[in-house]
This record gives C-alpha cells, sequence and structure tokens, in this order.
C-alpha cells in the first residue's frame, strides 16, 4: 500500500470518469452510437413506419406500396441500394398475424421477432419462417407452397430477415437517407415525431411501451375526431349532460371544463325510438316462397340485422343445413355448416327479448346462436310451439303467408345429422317494407330542415337594424325637411297651456 492510495477520491466526478464510466460523451469515434441503427422488420425501408401494404425487392427489401411508389416515379432507383427499380419488379407479401394481431408464421404459429429468420416466397408472396421452409420443403425437396401447394424453385426463397445478416436493416446506410430524397415532407424520418430515428436502440420491452402508447394516441385522436362530427341537436341530445365539468372539478386527470353540455345519444338510440311499424319481406326458396313480419318496433337490432343481410344479398343461395320435424328448420350459413355467418356488423350482437313475445304456434322466426349476446345471421324458422327456447333465444318475426312451403320443407327427409337430403336453398330475399329507411330519411328531412332555419335566424340576426333616412331634395341638406321648418316657430318655443287653478273662496255663509 503506498502512501498516495486514496489520492483520486475526489469529491466531485473528473472528466475522464464522467466520460469513461459514467456515460458522459466519448472523445472517439463520436458518430460511434449512430452507425447501426436498425430497422424493425415490420416497418417501410423508406418511411421508416409499420407498413400496411408491404411489397418487396427480389433482394428482400421490404416497402410500404404506398411510399415505395411515388419514389420510383420520381427517381427509379432502390431507396436503399441506390440501384435501378422499377414497379414491376416489386413483389407482394402476404403476413399472417394470431389472434393478438402480431405477424407470426402460419405453419408453426411462431411469433415474429428481431430474430427470427423469415422468408417469403417469390411465386406467392407468402411468409413463413426459415425453419418451416427448411424442414417441410428443403429437406424433403418437396418445393411447393406450404398454403397454396404452388410450386416454387429454390431460387425463389426471399430472405425478408436473417439475424446472423443484420446490415440490410441499418438505416444510416440507406441510400435515400445518406442522399436525403425524399418525395415529401411527410415521407422525411426527421420531420416525423412517430419513429425511432432519434432512439439508438429499441429493445423488444420498449417497442412494446411504444406501440402502445401509439395506439393509446391513435385511438384519442379517433375518438376526438368522432366526438367532433357528432354534434348535439334536438334530436340526439340526451336530457342529462356530460358531467365533464364534475369530472374536471374533482379530478387533475381530466381538462378544466367550465360549461355544461347535453351528452349525445347513441345513433340507433334515436332511430330506434322513432320505429313503430312493422317489416315486411318474401324469404323466396327453391319449393315456394315465405312470406315473413318482422317486430321492428320491439327487437329493433335483430330485425335490422336480418334486414340488412338480405339486401346485401348475404343470405342469396344458402341452404337450409339442419331440419327436425316437429321442431324447426335452421338456416343463414354461408358455409352451409351451421358454424358460420356474420352479423351485417360483423360481430355478434346482443339477445332481444319480449315478455309479450313466445315461441308459441307454426312459423315463428327466431335468431339461433351459441349463447348468450352471440347472435349472428343464422336463424331458425319453427315447426310447433317449443315455448322452451324463449329467453334463450330472440323471436324477431312470424311467418304470415306461404305455409305450404313450410310443409313442404318439413315433409323432406334427413339424415342422421339432421341435414335435408333434398336441398333447400334460399334463392332471394325481397324486401316488400324496411322501416328504417323511412326512419332514416325522416331524421335526415328534419336535421335538414332545422340546419336551414339556424342558417336563416344567423343571416337574419347579421342583417343591420339601422332605419333608412328619407330624401326630400338632392345636394346637401336631402335629409332635411325644409318645409316642417318654415310651419315652424321661429323662435322654437312651443306654446303652453295654461292650466286654470281651482280656488276655494269663503263666502258669508248664506248657502248652508
Amino acid at each position: 500500500m503506498g502512501k498516495k492510495q486514496h489520492q483520486k477520491d475526489k469529491m466531485y466526478l473528473t472528466a475522464s470518469e464522467w466520460s469513461q464510466l459514467y456515460g458522459g460523451k466519448k472523445i472517439v469515434g463520436s458518430t460511434a452510437g449512430a452507425e447501426f441503427r436498425r430497422l424493425p422488420f415490420d416497418h417501410c425501408s423508406l418511411s421508416l413506419q409499420p407498413f400496411e401494404h408491404p411489397f418487396c425487392t427480389p433482394e428482400g427489401v421490404v416497402y410500404d406500396l404506398m411510399h415505395i411508389v411515388p419514389f420510383l416515379k420520381k427517381y427509379g432507383v432502390d431507396p436503399a441500394t441506390g440501384k435501378p427499380l422499377d414497379k414491376k419488379s416489386l413483389i407482394k407479401l402476404n403476413f399472417t398475424k394470431n389472434a393478438d394481431g402480431k405477424y407470426h408464421c402460419p405453419v408453426l404459429f411462431k411469433v415474429f421477432n428481431e430474430n427470427s429468420h423469415i422468408v417469403a416466397i417469390k411465386t406467392t408472396g407468402n411468409i413463413f419462417s426459415y425453419e418451416a421452409i427448411e424442414q417441410l420443403n428443403l429437406k424433403n425437396r418437396n418445393f411447393k407452397d406450404l398454403l397454396t401447394d404452388e410450386p416454387f424453385t429454390k431460387n425463389d426463397i426471399i430472405t425478408i430477415q436473417d439475424p446472423s445478416n443484420l446490415d440490410k436493416f441499418n438505416f444510416n446506410n440507406f441510400h435515400h437517407v445518406k442522399n436525403k430524397m425524399f418525395v415529401s415532407e411527410d415521407l422525411e424520418p426527421d420531420q416525423e415525431g412517430d419513429n425511432y430515428r432519434n432512439l439508438k436502440s429499441v429493445n423488444s420491452v420498449t417497442r412494446d411501451v411504444l406501440e402502445e402508447l401509439k395506439k393509446e394516441a391513435v385511438n384519442k385522436k379517433k375518438k376526438v375526431k368522432d366526438e367532433e362530427k357528432r354534434k348535439a341537436d334536438k334530436f340526439n341530445a340526451a336530457h342529462y349532460s356530460t358531467g365533464a365539468v364534475a369530472a374536471s372539478s374533482t379530478s387533475t386527470a381530466v381538462d378544466p371544463s367550465t360549461y355544461h353540455e347535453a351528452a349525445i345519444l347513441d345513433e340507433d338510440t334515436v332511430r330506434y325510438a322513432k320505429l313503430k311499424k312493422k317489416g315486411y319481406l318474401q324469404i323466396v326458396t327453391n319449393l315456394g316462397p315465405l312470406n315473413i313480419e318482422l317486430h321492428c318496433d320491439m327487437t329493433p337490432k335483430t330485425c335490422e340485422n336480418f334486414i340488412k343481410l338480405g339486401k346485401s344479398g348475404y343470405y342469396d343461395n344458402t341452404i337450409f343445413h339442419r331440419s327436425i320435424k316437429n321442431f324447426m328448420i335452421q338456416g343463414g350459413d354461408p358455409t352451409g355448416t351451421g358454424n358460420g355467418g356474420e352479423s351485417a356488423w360483423t360481430k355478434p350482437f346482443r339477445d332481444e327479448f319480449k315478455p309479450n313475445l313466445s315461441h308459441q304456434g307454426r312459423g315463428i322466426l327466431s335468431m339461433a346462436n351459441s349463447g348468450p349476446n352471440t347472435n349472428k345471421s343464422q336463424f331458425f324458422i319453427t315447426y310447433r310451439s317449443c315455448q322452451h327456447l324463449d329467453k334463450k333465444h330472440s323471436i324477431f318475426g312470424r311467418v304470415v303467408g306461404g305455409l305450404d312451403t313450410l310443409n313442404k320443407m318439413e315433409k323432406i327427409e334427413t339424415d342422421k345429422n339432421d341435414k335435408p337430403k333434398e336441398e333447400i336453398k334460399i334463392i332471394k330475399i325481397i324486401i316488400f317494407m324496411d322501416p328504417y329507411q323511412e326512419v332514416d330519411d325522416e331524421l335526415a328531412k328534419l336535421r335538414a330542415e332545422e340546419k336551414s332555419a339556424a342558417e336563416k335566424a344567423l343571416i337574419v340576426n347579421k342583417e343591420p337594424k339601422t332605419k333608412k333616412l328619407k330624401t326630400y331634395h338632392q345636394g346637401v341638406g336631402k335629409y332635411i325637411n325644409s318645409a316642417a321648418i318654415e310651419n315652424s316657430d321661429t323662435d322654437g318655443v312651443l306654446d303652453t297651456k295654461k292650466k286654470k287653478t281651482i280656488t276655494g273662496k269663503f263666502g258669508d255663509f248664506s248657502n248652508w
């Protein structure tokens, strides 16, 4: 131990300690942190943003169609390499997403990340993990696409991402970044705050957090835009407020608000409140027609779903896939298996039960489902009463004509799976009365009248209320009535009548 062992124990950080030990600026290689900046595999190599319509070059560089086409029109070169490139050389890529919305291999179902070896098949554009191609194609010498069975050669395998060779994703070396080649300011990454250009490195955790924050920001902007589009009027204004004043006075997380605004009712709530009529349509089958009455005034959501699907031709050329004698016949599934179908809004909608609607009698039209609030497109018509289905399936109509057609359907034999042996097909659906269209037209007319009246009132309020002066002659003093001046007194003093003063007099009291 030397006697100068504590010579470097100082009460402050030296320049060398700060630069070498505590993350200060390094003197050597000032651009060392900027030498390699990795672009994620699901980003466009031109905009440096997540792609929506991915295309790639024969070398495996991925671009978004919306960005690469204008760039090629202007420059005609590959933005990453600077080599000549035309639109015909681009290959459309077909990425597959899992239930969580993440890209994965459609064969092995492994989620792609920054360490995945990803390849594409040039002839089909399908994306796979290299492990799947190696095990199922290369080793077995089976050069057919794993999804479409389309043949390809070994040269048709394009590497999208190889973890052992990441130089392709270093966007600091991209030709368009070095030469600042941009079609517009919107494509320049320096102008966008929505990318990772200003970050030296992005690990998986940071990237997930940034993506989550981005989704929240996009959803918030979308919500604000939707609220701006929807304005309260006398039709959709609720009798209660939004509660913004109370929320802002009790929480610092809410923007301050000092005035009350009426809450806006959902458009369907406004429309359904005005429905007072029944709907009528005809289901045309290969065995004859079925005339249907829809309870639009009682089950508006279910009836609107049926009418929308019927109008769009969704039920055309579909079959009744299930028939049980003395029970019911079921249809509405385009796949004909009983497992398919979707609603007019592409997602299941809630049940609508009414105490005065029951599965009592023949010809009741009701929704088929797989549980509570899982209504889609499938429906069934009863052959006889089945009240045990009440409050389990939404009743929304009944057969009012064509019971002989229903009799023919019931007489057709079925197999062990209750599928009719003879095909019972829905040819088309004819809409006779659509009360929803009438309500929409009425609301549009009333809102147009209200808007027109408001605009007229605004114009009237803007008009000046000054009274127009009368002209008596031309020249100076044309607004002065000289005749009235001549008739008036010269001194300008008006004659005033003197009031007679009544005074009381006391006499000799002889009249008393």
